[in-house]
């Protein structure tokens, strides 16, 4: 599984590390990716996301729900 949000969608961007010398070498920014366990009532089952920091404030302002009916029009989510 590629390290992506599945409600977001962010993934690794690309950067520079700057040096004390002011000397600039590529380097890679990571989301914050957690493994999350939500109950979904309409499914009455559990789900797991792979989701980031952010992705869960979004769960919690918009609701599993609508989420989950987010993922299934998309395809990545099977019931």
């Amino acid at each position: 599984m590629t390290k992506s949000c599945q409600v977001l969608g962010t993934h690794a961007s690309y950067g520079n590390s700057i040096s004390h010398s002011h000397q600039a070498t590529r380097r890679k920014f990571q989301p914050n990716l957690q493994q999350k366990r939500y109950w979904v009532p309409s499914l009455g089952r559990h789900i797991t996301l792979q989701v980031s920091a952010k992705g869960i404030k979004t769960i919690d302002r918009r609701g599993i729900e609508s989420i989950v009916a987010q993922l299934q029009s998309r395809g990545e989510l099977k019931v």
